[in-house]
């Protein structure tokens, strides 16, 4: 029996290319088939989330997840990474300081808490995140297989000091976008974030994809060029930075 993306809750988005919208936080995780390999981008809230997002991506691609983008590092888009241990991991240069060390875990965790995630699960999910073996300066071109390349694309900071997009060639382009465009919601600035540098990254999001491609958010449904460039101006006006 063929299993659709649909029938696992996943949004197809063009060939071989797709997200879900996860429940909770409404958080998005993609999905690029290339031939013998498979990227996701981000890895769900928990274990347990990402390995229900592991065993649904590898029904869609025919085989295991073999490579894992962080788009930046917050507990609801990383804390599912130990699920891929097979998978070559990567994220924004200096994202390291963000995800392991005692600091670091202990901030993720208490922020995971805070926002509703079981406190068990995230000590699991703290105690097992590592370090993404690849680092991302500017752009990092992956190739997939069967003329499938995906660029990795250092644009921030912004949301946080380390934010990477993923842009997927074709017809239409993708964009994945992270946490840098919300549309179920206002775009959170915690206490990482970066709002002076902000409007620039999402500059250099729009340069990526051009004026016909489609913009996944990190939470919230796909949008197009136009929604990103109001939110770009919508985040200049409410931190004060000059168009």
């Amino acid at each position: 029996m063929t299993v659709t993306w649909e029938d696992l809750g996943w949004e197809p988005l063009a060939t071989g290319v797709g997200r879900c919208r996860l429940p909770v936080w409404d958080c998005t995780a993609g999905l690029v088939l290339g031939d013998g390999a498979a990227l996701l981008i981000d890895a769900g809230s928990s274990l347990s989330e990402g390995k229900l997002l592991r065993t649904r991506a590898a029904w869609l691609a025919g085989r295991d997840v073999t490579h894992l983008a962080l788009t930046h590092p917050h507990f609801d888009h990383v804390f599912g990474a130990a699920a891929f241990p097979d998978a070559e991991v990567f994220g924004a240069v200096g994202v390291d300081g963000a995800l392991t060390g005692a600091r670091a875990g202990d901030e993720l965790r208490a922020d995971a808490v805070r926002h509703g995630l079981d406190a068990e699960a995230a000590r699991e999910a703290s105690a097992a995140l590592a370090a993404p073996r690849h680092h991302v300066t500017g752009e990092w071109t992956l190739d997939l297989g069967g003329g499938r390349q995906v660029l990795l694309a250092n644009v921030g900071p912004g949301h946080t000091a380390h934010d990477l997009a993923v842009l997927v060639p074709g017809s239409p382009e993708v964009v994945f976008c992270g946490d840098l465009v919300e549309e179920s919601g206002e775009p959170q600035a915690g206490p990482d974030a970066v709002p002076s540098r902000w409007p620039d990254a999402l500059d250099r999001l729009l340069a990526l994809g051009g004026e016909d491609a489609l913009y996944v958010p990190g939470h919230g449904a796909v949008v197009d060029a136009a929604f990103v460039r109001r939110q770009r101006d919508e985040l200049a006006r409410r931190f004060g930075v000059s168009p």
